[in-house]
């Protein structure tokens, strides 16, 4: 007997349980914050490159990939270049022409190395420059054209400046049934003190920059359900799925 579905309401009801658990979230919000004063994200690797993502949101954007199946994945902000040996590995499971573009204003030469030398460096594309930098745009939207699922992960500058300006440059990008994610909004939630060498903290980044642009448009949600899954996730309210297609030719 296919108990596939019944599978699935138990699933749906233990994550309304577990929303409305109060003592839950405090607890989640504990441990994230004693976490991250010891690196935490630091810690985890894929396929040998140094990925700097929380578990949770590693397995979630595993879920998105694989359910979206998208052709191409536009990520801001290399750093190590784990996060695109991810999203590379999982196009490469789905099969086809899929390619990962990221973009960062500092290729460091041994990451870069690194990235060009590993297994999945054939679905991987690389452009040093600002995200935001109009002439690496138009680079990344020339690669964009004839792709049928896009995806958007925004992780480089966290300023809420610069998050706006990301938004404004590649959010009409994302297709249909597809996800805009924008990491790190829970700087927001964190102590106005976690970020003493950073222009960003709590008014100024991510989480801001996402509150201003979802007044704008009726294209994205936030996937509450995705969010009300994982309890810890550097992406409270940004998971962004995008349910309408844009006005015009995006590329």
């Amino acid at each position: 007997m296919d108990d596939s579905r019944q599978f699935a309401e138990m699933i749906g009801n233990s994550v309304r349980l577990q929303k409305e658990d109060p003592a839950l979230a405090p607890l989640a919000r504990e441990w994230f914050m004693a976490t991250s004063r010891h690196k935490y994200t630091y810690r985890f690797s894929w396929l040998g490159r140094p990925i700097i993502q929380r578990p949770q949101d590693i397995l979630a954007m595993q879920e998105l990939i694989w359910s979206v199946r998208p052709d191409l994945v536009v990520e801001t902000g290399i750093a190590r270049g784990g996060s695109m040996v991810f999203y590379a590995s999982m196009l490469e499971l789905l099969g086809g022409d899929g390619i990962v573009v990221g973009v960062d204003v500092d290729i460091r030469e041994h990451n870069g190395k690194a990235i060009r030398e590993h297994p999945m460096a054939g679905r991987i594309r690389m452009i040093q420059g600002s995200s935001v930098d109009p002439d690496v745009v138009a680079r990344v939207r020339e690669l964009a054209k004839g792709r049928k699922r896009i995806m958007v992960c925004l992780d480089s500058l966290h300023t809420e400046a610069h998050v706006l300006a990301e938004l404004a440059a590649y959010a009409d990008l994302v297709t249909e049934g597809s996800y805009l994610v924008v990491f790190d909004t829970v700087i927001e939630d964190m102590p106005e003190d976690s970020f003493p060498d950073r222009p960003w903290g709590v008014g100024d980044n991510p989480r801001t920059a996402v509150a201003k642009f979802l007044r704008t448009t009726d294209r994205f949600v936030v996937d509450e359900e995705l969010e009300n899954r994982l309890i810890v996730t550097v992406a409270p309210g940004g998971y962004l799925k995008c349910v309408k297609p844009a006005q015009g030719p995006a590329a």
